[in-house]
């Protein structure tokens, strides 16, 4: 899922590294231990959110 959104929306090997980042925040802040794709879909929203605004 997370390569398909590197393809879609263009992003870099940072911004990669970043998704990972927030979505182990995300899944920490709801007390889970593993990632799923839930947690990946909201990071990876909310790092294409701006987008829409600032092109």
């Amino acid at each position: 899922m997370l390569e398909h959104a590197i393809t879609k929306y263009g992003l870099s090997a940072r911004a990669y590294d970043r998704i990972l980042k927030v979505s182990r925040t995300i899944a920490d802040l709801s007390g889970v231990e593993n990632l799923t794709s839930d947690h990946l879909a909201e990071a990876v929203n909310d790092r294409t959110l701006d987008r829409n605004y600032w092109q």
